[in-house]
């Protein structure tokens, strides 16, 4: 069950809205779930200030109280006292009025009773470098699909499915309801993403630049690929570019999203195809928040005198893999007992040095959001809630 509400958060519809370089971002993010397997649905909001997840809810936990998840958040108590405990009332709200959404919504469809079925929301707003209001989103979803999302410029809702068009024309009606969504985008919203910002400046202002390589890299069919590889850096917002003679390589290059390290970090690579022997034609572009100016890097091959090294290395290697064997076969083939034997003096091999990379989680168990500030309405039918 965990697993599934993971793959939920993780690769549901609602798209993640793209952020740059020096922005930052308040988003919240619900899920109601039904299931054979539940005795009632369950019901999961979370929300994160830019990467950093703030507080937690779950109906399915012991004590069903929304909960910090940053030591930063904690003090948001100090400058508004009650702040977590009026936020549990408004998540226990939350998880029965989703219930009957969760019904309205199975109605809409026309499913029947049983199976797994889902909600997913996303909301927020992002500012730019300088703090001021830059854009902010709603969306629903559910069981996997887009389901309705506003579209804020024109004061309407956008009905991804038919069956959306009822909560359309309902919430479309009720023209303070949009407005009041608006308002708390542009203004509220954006209130408490200062205040967050404020309060973990320490860990959300920080500029941490990208340590980065190019390497080399070689098909089982002889293709090439030079690859540029960022690493360790924050905040997540990362730019890189291949040129060839100067000229951007936007079609060719292979990108993977930017990932979580597991260490507060981030990480990304670039890839491009080239031919063997014009690797010298190609430079990787860099730019980063954490970056004075831009990094240009290019592909370096390993000098002759490196070569010699390395070979040597692996020759040693193999040497003393060799007599390893012989040993162990001796000592075998004498009992146990060492035969001829006898140890070089200082021999340590016991207390051989291995290092082992720690696992780490490469992203946060749920996707993100905040915790809220105040009561807000999200509704899907007749019930406004928060």
């Amino acid at each position: 069950m965990e697993r599934y509400l993971c793959s939920l958060f993780l690769l549901g519809t609602l798209a993640l809205p793209e952020t740059w370089a020096g922005s930052h971002s308040l988003r919240y993010y619900y899920i109601a779930m039904t299931s054979p397997e539940l005795a009632e649905p369950r019901f999961l909001a979370v929300g994160y200030v830019d990467d950093q997840q703030g507080g937690r809810f779950d109906s399915a936990s012991a004590n069903q109280r929304a909960e910090p998840r940053a030591a930063w958040v904690e003090q948001v108590e100090q400058e508004e006292p009650g702040y977590w405990e009026r936020n549990t009332r408004i998540a226990r709200g939350n998880t029965q009025a989703y219930r009957v959404y969760l019904q309205t919504l199975r109605g809409y469809f026309n499913q029947s009773e049983g199976g797994v079925h889902t909600i997913q929301v996303m909301y927020g707003c992002e500012v730019s470098p300088d703090l001021t209001f830059k854009r902010g989103f709603y969306q629903y979803a559910y069981d996997g699909q887009d389901y309705i999302a506003l579209d804020r410029e024109t004061s309407t809702w956008t009905a991804a499915v038919p069956q959306a068009v009822n909560t359309k024309l309902e919430w479309e009606a009720d023209r303070g309801y949009t407005e009041r969504k608006k308002a708390y985008l542009q203004e509220e919203c954006v209130l408490w993403l200062k205040k967050y910002l404020d309060m973990g400046k320490e860990t959300l202002k920080r500029a941490d630049p990208p340590s980065v390589r190019v390497t080399r890299h070689t098909g089982p069919n002889g293709e090439v690929a030079l690859r540029c590889r960022a690493q360790n850096f924050y905040p997540e917002d990362i730019s890189l570019t291949w040129l060839r003679d100067g000229e951007e390589q936007l079609q060719d290059t292979e990108f993977i999203e930017t990932r979580p390290a597991g260490d507060g970090t981030f990480q990304k690579w670039a890839g491009v195809d080239v031919t063997s022997g014009q690797e010298g034609k190609y430079t990787c572009r860099v730019q980063h928040e954490g970056l004075p100016e831009p990094l240009t890097l290019k592909w370096e091959p390993e000098s002759s005198s490196t070569r010699v090294i390395v070979g040597a290395i692996a020759v040693l290697i193999f040497i003393t893999a060799v007599i390893a064997g012989v040993v162990i076969w001796r000592k075998n083939t004498s009992g146990g007992k060492g035969g001829n034997y006898v140890p070089a003096a200082g021999n340590d091999s016991a207390q051989g040095s291995h290092v082992f990379p720690t696992a780490k989680a490469l992203a946060p168990g749920i996707l993100p959001g905040l915790y809220w500030a105040k009561p807000r309405e999200v509704s899907l039918g007749p019930h406004p809630v928060l």
